[in-house]
């Protein structure tokens, strides 16, 4: 009898214990999904800001021709002599009729000099080929390393004039006490948030950007990015 008690005490502690670690790993699934939401809600509300500034957005006729695009909001620049920047983002190549499920990256650098004070930027990368595309894939791209960056021209009907921005894999923008212009952003790395993009997709970022992998894979928190790209190109 006494045997009996002590399995029936134990499956009991068993079952609780079980109850109170799904409790646990729910509540921690259900905030990386708000982590993911407010990333693809903070870079849509960026890209919408940014097309909206009257004749000074992003050229159409680059954003037509773009294979992807990210979008940092709130990176935070900060320095005391050594300096450093830090921010999260999202990127969703084009597809088929739009643009793809977003994945989540990290934007990171440091520079070092006679430099004090913090302020935030947002940025806004265009990624025009397949060789800017496979580089943001690897575990770690450094921006302007293998792959060439410019600054991105300014102006609805502005065009890449000059063969460094014709030829270059990326072209970058930035936006900083509410002006927005082209940036050559070097000196950057930017690497996958496969944790939050393996809690969201149970994929890493590489698998969540292979071609045919459409919006509405992704979880309807984070579709609000690439629904607002379709809003500004489309084909």
């Amino acid at each position: 009898m006494k045997n009996f008690f002590v399995k029936r005490l134990a499956c009991a502690v068993a079952l609780a214990f079980m109850l109170c670690l799904s409790s646990v790993l729910a509540l921690a699934q259900n905030k990386r999904l708000k982590d993911a939401e407010r990333h693809s809600a903070d870079a849509a509300d960026v890209f919408n800001e940014i097309m909206g500034i009257k004749e000074k957005g992003i050229p159409q006729n680059l954003l037509d021709k773009a294979e992807a695009i990210a979008v940092f909001p709130g990176v935070v620049k900060a320095a005391f002599i050594i300096g450093g920047q830090g921010g999260q983002g999202v990127i969703s190549r084009r597809v088929k009729g739009g643009w793809s499920a977003p994945a989540f990256f990290n934007l990171g650098g440091g520079s070092f000099g006679a430099q004090i004070g913090a302020e935030k930027t947002d940025y806004v990368l265009l990624i025009m080929n397949d060789d800017g595309l496979n580089g943001l894939l690897k575990d770690k791209f450094e921006i302007g390393g293998e792959v060439s960056v410019a600054a991105g021209p300014v102006g609805r009907t502005a065009a890449a004039t000059t063969n460094p921005r014709l030829d270059a894999g990326i072209l970058s923008y930035s936006r900083s006490k509410g002006l927005f212009a082209g940036i050559a952003l070097k000196g950057g790395t930017i690497t996958p948030d496969n944790d939050l993009n393996e809690a969201i997709y149970g994929s890493k970022a590489s698998d969540v950007l292979k071609p045919g992998k459409a919006a509405s894979d992704a979880p309807a928190e984070v579709r609000i990015f690439p629904t607002t790209l379709s809003r500004y190109s489309r084909k």
